[in-house]
């Protein structure tokens, strides 16, 4: 029987090898081949969130880099605070769900929804590793690696009446819950008002890895196949659409108003005309008026115009601009005075114009009567003063000029600035605006002779210089400084130079720490530079510097 089987075998090798190989003969010289199509592009701007979510998960490691330190204290800590932190969560919790359960009930026959077990058990969170990032915004990075496998006890319950007829009451059991997260929170903008930070942005580098089990009625649920999958897939994508960077969440820790810093907003156009039967100071009878103007907030010096000399109707027709921080609550103060060689300028009047009073980009005229003080119900100030016509506008700046800090939210965004015609790029590339030059700090600056350096900013025969901070190699000036245009400063360089004086007179009182020539090109277009560099003439020196440019 043996034999008989060995031999069937042998036989049915032999007969099958070349059938097969004739076979295959056949269909490779007979089949025709498919046809391959192309493959289906798309602009990154015509996806969906659900596929940029899906390409988000491939972002490089250098982007997010993930250098990690041990925080075994910071652990130490968390478990000491576990059983208070873990109460501070769980209110936290409920206190966050009550309104979104509220809006379940009556629907779809709920009666209610709460939670009857809240607790995160006895089990705290694992930080594994910690990293502090630098980066040249006024913020602090930390990105700390979370994990934790803990013992939560969750029951939520879900009272359904159906035909008027509670049935019964639903459980949901939390239990065995595992959790890999890999946050980052972000504390700015850095103010100096405790806690020194104003929010907290928390986003994830990638999508959390969470594993748990789910008891509905005595059951797991999660063993159930492919439900498992599903709800994985559901509630990854559902943080993901929240919280996955650049998503991120704001915490607000400080009132606003006790830290906003004023940025420009936009450029006020002044035009003195001219005044009308201005008091007379002078022994002949005559006065020399000239006009101050500054706006309230500011610490710039104040424009000042021409002096008319020996003329109580004078006629000026000259043009200012101020920056404009706060329209709402800024004030326009003019001052007229009479000119002296000798001594102290005599006020012949002031006035004063808020700007709330204006309606943007539209031109209106002030006649206003001079007055003593700002005191308007003075009843001792009944003496006429003259009168002074000036024309206001204000020009907010337009939005597409101001850039974002980051990236911000692009999963919304159904159009990309990259694919877009450039339509606003000979207005960009033509008009007037504002250049503002932040000089942050210095690194590594060193004086031959000695260290007490300032910076030093050159551009159009304008100087401007920051504040000296004496003994240090590493100042922080964090001092701005403004330059309105008429036009893009496309072929203009700026020059700044890092200074280092000390007191007295000497052949070695003063020493240049390191220079920098910076083409203002890519600033036009690109609005904003925030970067840090190298000192020409410096060993080691490097310079932070922000510059900004907005159109009007």
């Amino acid at each position: 029987m043996a034999f008989l089987s060995t031999l069937t075998g042998i036989i049915g090798f032999g007969m099958g090898v070349p059938f097969g190989l004739l076979l295959g003969f056949y269909f490779f010289i007979y089949s025709k081949p498919k046809i391959v199509q192309e493959p289906i592009t798309r602009r990154v701007s015509q996806l969906d969130n659900t596929a940029l979510l899906n390409l988000l998960h491939d972002i490089p490691l250098w982007v997010k880099c993930p250098d990690y330190e041990r925080v075994d204290w910071l652990n130490k800590i968390i478990a000491d605070m576990w059983p208070y932190l873990n109460k501070a969560i769980c209110a936290s919790i409920r206190s966050m769900t009550e309104p979104m359960f509220a809006e379940y009930v009556g629907m779809f026959q709920i009666k209610t929804i709460a939670f009857e077990n809240l607790s995160l058990g006895t089990i705290p969170p694992d930080i594994y590793g910690f990293k502090i990032c630098e980066t040249n915004e006024n913020e602090l990075v930390l990105e700390p690696a979370v994990r934790w496998a803990g013992n939560p006890n969750i029951v939520l319950v879900v009272k359904v009446l159906t035909f008027r007829i509670t049935v019964q009451a639903s459980r949901t059991h939390v239990v065995d819950m595992q959790i890999l997260v890999a946050p980052r929170v972000t504390l700015k903008p850095l103010v100096p008002t405790i806690p020194c930070f104003a929010n907290v942005s928390v986003s994830l580098l990638k999508r959390p890895e969470i594993d748990f089990g789910l008891n509905v009625l005595g059951g797991d649920l999660m063993s159930i196949p492919g439900v498992y999958h599903i709800i994985q897939r559901t509630i990854k994508m559902q943080i993901a659409s929240l919280y996955l960077w650049p998503q991120s969440l704001e915490i607000p820790i400080l009132d606003p108003s006790t830290v906003a810093i004023n940025k420009p907003v936009g450029i006020l156009h002044v035009k003195v005309v001219r005044a009308h039967k201005l008091l007379k100071m002078d022994f002949l009878g005559t006065s020399d008026p000239y006009v101050k103007l500054n706006l309230t907030g500011e610490t710039l010096p104040a424009k000042k115009t021409s002096i008319k000399k020996r003329n109580l109707n004078p006629v000026w027709n000259e043009k200012f601009k101020l920056v404009v921080k706060d329209p709402e609550s800024q004030v326009l103060q003019l001052e007229v005075f009479d000119w002296d060689k000798v001594g102290t300028h005599d006020r012949l009047g002031m006035q004063f114009v808020p700007l709330k009073l204006l309606t943007a980009n539209e031109t209106k005229e002030f006649k206003l009567d001079l007055l003593k003080h700002t005191f308007i119900a003075d009843p001792y100030d009944k003496k006429p003063r003259g009168n002074i016509v000036i024309e206001l506008t204000y020009a907010p700046f337009r939005e597409e000029s101001i850039k974002v800090d980051g990236i911000g939210d692009v999963l919304s965004r159904k159009e990309s600035s990259l694919d877009r015609p450039s339509e606003n790029s000979s207005e960009v590339l033509s008009g007037a605006g504002l250049l503002s030059v932040t000089v942050q700090g210095a690194e590594d600056v060193e004086g031959l002779r000695h260290n007490n350096p300032y910076a030093v900013i050159r551009f159009r025969g304008d100087k401007k210089k920051t504040k000296k901070i004496k003994k240090t190699r590493h100042p922080l000036w964090n001092e701005e400084f403004q330059f309105m245009l008429e036009e893009p400063p496309l072929n203009d360089t700026i020059r700044i130079q890092v200074m280092s004086r000390r007191k007295g007179i000497g052949f070695h009182s003063k020493e240049c720490l390191g220079k920098l020539d910076i083409n203002l090109t890519d600033v036009v277009h690109n609005g904003r530079i925030n970067t840090k560099y190298h000192l020409m003439n410096s060993k080691n020196g490097k310079i932070h510097v922000d510059i900004k440019w907005t159109i009007v």
